[in-house]
């Protein structure tokens, strides 16, 4: 007989979740030289408004010839960054900063210079003298510049401006320089800014009743999964399973819970039952594992439909003679332990009864969805000293899911700690789905 053990198969629970790279997810162009345009409409306006212009003559003395040269063909702006510099302290007025932003900004423009860009525009806008409907654009641009120099806390300045300005294009949307946002903070290595702030976006969007993109969704997971961030990991996978309940996305979500933890038997039984709750038992390792922490000598009814789910899925072949022996023990067991289900609850129910006897027959009766009996069991076991409060909290939420109780499982499940509070959680959120009617029908339960 083929033997299989169960910490040899842990390494193999495979996510689906495809893992995004760290760039940011904006999609689209912004025309680089429209501060450059912005310049000359200033400048047009300027002409034309003579009197309301602030520029002294000192001024007007060093900026003409500095621009007349870097406008002329072929201008060199490296030959001619030190009459550059020398300009930026004579600018005072707020129109000589801003006509001396532009100026700066299109030499950065010419020399593909991204500091000299984002020290243009930094002046323009510091000037106060650009046009309300640019404010957006221009912090965008600063954005874009300062985000290519690795500069992520100057570049989230002018994002959040930009956010704040109502920035979009045609390509851009508000939701994706949110993300765009989050991404800065992965990339400057602060995972749990970043995590927070896609957190707050999320909630925003849903506060607005609007949709959240799956992707955000996938993002967070990824980041909080490969740097093992809890309880964020779990949070942003139940909110993704909560918002997108497909079977690849719960197996997902309860593969990242088996993968971040060292769970035993009786824990993954557990997460193994909300797998086929939800339709996740995809591949013959799944069942495998599930025939194995179940036992058919211990829940005989409960390995037997598995075993029998996985058949005819074709998930598992006949041939697997470890599977095969399972059965044919679970077959021989089953009509024996019915049998034995009435003196095992009479000695359950008895005031002299064992923590051990009480929690058996809970499990027992939870195997044959006998939901009722389980829960009384698993409340009572609940009472008596040296109970495993974890564990019995779990299995009297799933008890009372099954009885469909969803808000009183939701709140016996929120009452687990420790390394099993992440299966808690999920059930909850199975729990959750049930009661508004969105959770996956199962067809192996």
């Amino acid at each position: 007989m083929t033997t299989y053990s169960l910490r040899k198969q842990a390494s193999k629970f495979v996510l689906g979740i495809a893992l995004a790279t760290g760039t940011a997810m904006i999609v689209g162009h912004v025309v680089p030289d429209a501060a450059h345009a912005q310049r000359k409409k200033d400048k047009k306006e300027k002409e034309e408004k003579a009197p309301q212009a602030q520029y002294s003559k000192e001024f007007v003395a060093a900026y003409s010839p500095v621009n007349d040269a870097l406008n002329a063909e072929g201008a060199d702006v490296a030959a001619l960054r030190p009459q550059i510099n020398s300009l930026i302290p004579l600018a005072v007025s707020p129109d000589e900063r801003n006509a001396t932003g532009g100026l700066v900004y299109s030499a950065g423009v010419k020399s593909s210079d991204r500091a000299l860009q984002v020290q243009g525009l930094d002046m323009m806008l510091a000037s106060g003298k650009v046009l309300p409907e640019n404010i957006g654009r221009f912090n965008f641009i600063a954005y874009q510049q300062a985000n290519g120099l690795n500069d992520f806390a100057k570049a989230r300045g002018y994002l959040q401006a930009a956010i704040d300005a109502g920035f979009t294009t045609e390509t851009i949307s508000q939701s994706d320089l949110q993300i765009s946002m989050a991404e800065s903070y992965f990339s400057d290595g602060d995972n749990v800014a970043g995590l927070d702030y896609l957190d707050k976006a999320i909630q925003a969007r849903k506060a607005q009743g609007l949709p959240v993109d799956e992707s955000w969704y996938r993002r967070g997971i990824t980041v909080s999964y490969n740097n093992s961030i809890v309880p964020q990991v779990y949070d942003m996978s139940l909110a993704w399973v909560a918002d997108y309940p497909s079977a690849k996305n719960w197996r997902d979500a309860v593969n990242l819970v088996r993968n971040l933890n060292e769970y035993e038997g009786a824990e993954i039984l557990d997460l193994l039952r909300l797998s086929r709750k939800v339709d996740a038992l995809e591949d013959k390792n799944d069942y495998i594992i599930y025939v194995e922490v179940a036992d058919p000598r211990r829940l005989p009814k409960e390995v037997k439909d598995v075993i029998e789910t996985g058949y005819a899925r074709g998930a598992v072949s006949r041939d697997d003679s470890y599977v095969a022996e399972s059965l044919v023990t679970a077959n021989n067991r089953i009509a024996a332990d019915r049998a034995d289900l009435p003196a095992l609850e009479r000695d359950a129910m008895a005031g002299n009864a064992a923590l051990r006897t009480v929690v058996a027959a809970g499990g027992a009766f939870l195997s044959y969805d006998q939901y009722e009996k389980a829960a009384t069991f698993y409340k009572k076991a609940l009472t008596m000293p040296g109970v495993d409060t974890a564990e019995t909290l779990t299995r009297l939420g799933i008890a009372q899911v099954g009885l469909g109780e969803y808000a009183a499982a939701q709140e016996t499940l929120g009452k687990v700690t420790g390394t099993r509070m992440p299966i808690a959680k999920l059930w909850s959120a199975y729990a959750s789905q049930k009661s508004s009617g969105t959770a996956m029908a199962s067809t192996g339960a």
